[in-house]
């Protein structure tokens, strides 16, 4: 688990395309074709802040990639439903002279370029993850070194003003790792109701009622789900339906599959799978973990990185929403932290943190399976990557 330092970001890019939809039986609507990707990294000797490149989803073309703006440490990233504005985490000693992690908002200019318009306290420190609410209101981070999930309202410009929501998390549990809340992710649910918090510290997803007009954060009743101790909760990804969530495990890589009342904000665990192959075995390996977790557009399959086994898990989803392992597809980069697929569902970049690349793969319609397209992107220490259409 790599924590860096600040973030103090300054470029990114144009209109957010959603990846969701039903579940598909037949061939998917078209939509967009030509993307502008968006690099967030952990910045040193060959990463100077967010970057980007063109990508043509029609035929896998990919530009080269171009510095976006400049920026610390510009790990996670996400846009306004209106495509644009950015906005980012950044791990920062004090922001304004508050102490704590960032979050900064910026404008995305035509050419794909970033203007910082605000940037605010966490509160909490160590912000690793940030999320946009689908209306557009509030930006939520959540505090890896804090344990904690603050909301900061969305003015009407784009920019992000002082925190209006903030919630400590506490307790721990039973790992070495897990002697603090370490809060890791936040989603928000489909109808935007409620906000999702995977907490590897205490092995529990907390569950806020989210209030996007006021910008506040609630406990849900009951006010979380728990899962197996010693798991540790790091992200977390609904089915295409609504009817399914997932999270993927980073300390003893699993990935667990959930039913969703999307009434009450309520999850039920259904099954927990291991996202190594079966010669592997189950529970923690020494220098392996998880990261990303993605759910494919036609709601067919779901793919898991693992981190020193260096491989992407590829699983096929039931009716149910229960997971088979379909194959474990070699990253082709070391430490894929990150990966995701382009919003056709066409093709899948992994992102090697530890070798300062990213791979493309094409994805088989059919069975979810890999194919590496050979084609390898030079960016320094990549975390996030996402995709926004070009008008």
């Amino acid at each position: 688990m790599n924590r860096h330092r600040f973030l103090q970001l300054a470029s990114t890019s144009t209109l957010a395309v959603a990846v969701g939809g039903p579940r598909a039986t037949a061939a998917m609507a078209p939509g967009p074709t030509q993307f502008r990707a968006y690099v967030g990294t952990y910045t040193g000797k060959k990463s100077q802040g967010i970057y980007m490149f063109n990508f043509n989803a029609a035929t896998g073309e990919v530009g080269k990639p171009e510095l976006a703006g400049e920026a610390v440490n510009p790990s996670f990233l996400a846009f306004h439903p209106d495509g644009k504005h950015l906005y980012a985490v950044g791990e920062v000693n004090d922001v304004g002279g508050k102490k704590g992690g960032g979050v900064s908002a910026f404008a995305i200019q035509p050419d794909g370029k970033l203007k910082l318009l605000s940037q605010h306290s966490t509160v909490g420190t160590g912000p690793c993850f940030v999320s946009v609410d689908k209306s557009g209101k509030v930006a939520l981070a959540a505090n890896y070194g804090g344990g904690s999930v603050v909301a900061l309202p969305i003015r009407p410009d784009g920019s992000v003003g002082e925190h209006s929501g903030f919630v400590q998390h506490e307790g721990k549990s039973v790992t070495k790792r897990q002697s603090q809340p370490n809060a890791h992710s936040v989603n928000v649910s489909p109808d935007n109701r409620f906000a999702f918090v995977a907490d590897l510290g205490l092995d529990k997803i907390m569950i806020y009622k989210l209030d996007a007009a006021k910008g506040t954060l609630t406990p849900n009743d009951p006010p979380f789900t728990a899962v197996a101790p010693g798991s540790g909760p790091r992200h977390f990804a609904f089915h295409p339906s609504g009817k399914f969530a997932y999270l993927i495990c980073e300390i003893n890589l699993t990935m667990i599959a959930f039913s969703y009342d999307a009434a009450k904000g309520t999850l039920t665990e259904i099954q927990n799978v291991s996202t190594l192959p079966a010669a592997d075995g189950p529970g923690p390996k020494p220098g392996w973990s998880t990261a990303e977790v993605v759910a494919h557009p036609n709601g067919k399959f779901l793919y898991g990185s693992n981190r020193g086994h260096d491989t992407i898990a590829v699983f096929s989803i039931a009716a149910d929403g229960k997971l088979t392992l379909v194959e474990n597809a070699p990253a082709e980069v070391k430490t894929p932290r990150n990966f995701n697929l382009d919003p056709t569902g066409k093709w899948l970049f992994t992102e090697g943190q530890g070798s300062d690349s990213i791979a493309l793969f094409k994805v088989d319609q059919a069975t979810g399976k890999l194919t590496s397209t050979g084609t390898k992107l030079e960016v320094g220490s990549p975390v996030c990557l996402k995709f926004l259409a070009v008008k």
